[in-house]
């Protein structure tokens, strides 16, 4: 038996039997407790492989794997706790692409841009570049998925224009470093594999990157750049 094999042969035992001792339980047969007339003994035997019905799995094995299995399903119930777009009815193709890229951005296996364009609650036109994994991690997103507030871009985040009062702001994230002063326009680093993401409509965005216009009726403007970074971790 492989490696692979043996650990889905105990990963199988692990998780029908909630203890050790339930599974050694299960390998005593009647004669077994005739004859020895000790349950303890009985399972020392099956323990040491000298008495048994089936698999013989070490203590150590079976309770390593019974804990890994147990912390693999908190993390997932976790990371399910986390996903702050689940179980929401979104109707918009806006928040539909946030919800579908939410775990991802998370885990750090996509690293998403919002460009958005729209006015604020001042009547003022505003846009701006939001890094999503940042303000996952900063900010609640149920008010922005469940519709009571509408995400818009911040002085705080990577780029801030106000077309009204002509205020510019550029801001790196943990994630991005800024490149403001390119001739050719604004240019984002992604500080993991230094992979440069270029928002202008007119070129490429760069390796491994990609531009998704969304068809948004919340916004006059949205767009979304996906990286996903090459670098192994």
């Amino acid at each position: 038996m492989d490696q692979d094999e043996g650990l889905t042969a105990v990963d199988n035992i692990v998780t029908q039997f909630n203890t050790y001792e339930d599974f050694l339980d299960s390998q005593i047969t009647t004669v077994d407790l005739y004859y020895l007339e000790d349950e303890s003994l009985a399972r020392q035997l099956v323990e040491l492989g000298y008495r048994g019905t089936g698999e013989i799995v070490k203590r150590e094995d079976f309770e390593a794997r019974k804990a890994a299995i147990d912390i693999a399903r908190q993390a997932e119930r976790t990371q399910k706790k986390t996903l702050t777009s689940a179980g929401k009815e979104l109707q918009d193709n806006f928040l539909k692409a946030l919800a579908i890229r939410e775990e991802d951005n998370r885990n750090g296996k996509v690293s998403t841009v919002i460009f958005i364009r729209d006015k604020n609650s001042h009547g003022q036109e505003v846009s701006g570049y939001i890094d999503y994994a940042h303000r996952l991690k900063t900010e609640d997103f149920e008010v922005y998925f469940t519709g009571k507030r509408r995400l818009l871009p911040r002085r705080t985040d990577m780029s801030f224009y106000n077309w009204d009062s002509h205020i510019a702001l550029c801001n790196s994230s943990p994630n991005y470093q800024v490149i403001a002063d390119n001739p050719e326009g604004l240019l984002f680093k992604y500080k993991r594999d230094r992979k440069i993401l270029n928002v202008d409509p007119k070129a490429h965005p760069g390796d491994n990157s990609t531009r998704i216009p969304i068809q948004t009726e919340l916004y006059t403007h949205a767009v979304l750049f996906d990286h996903v970074s090459r670098r192994k971790t």
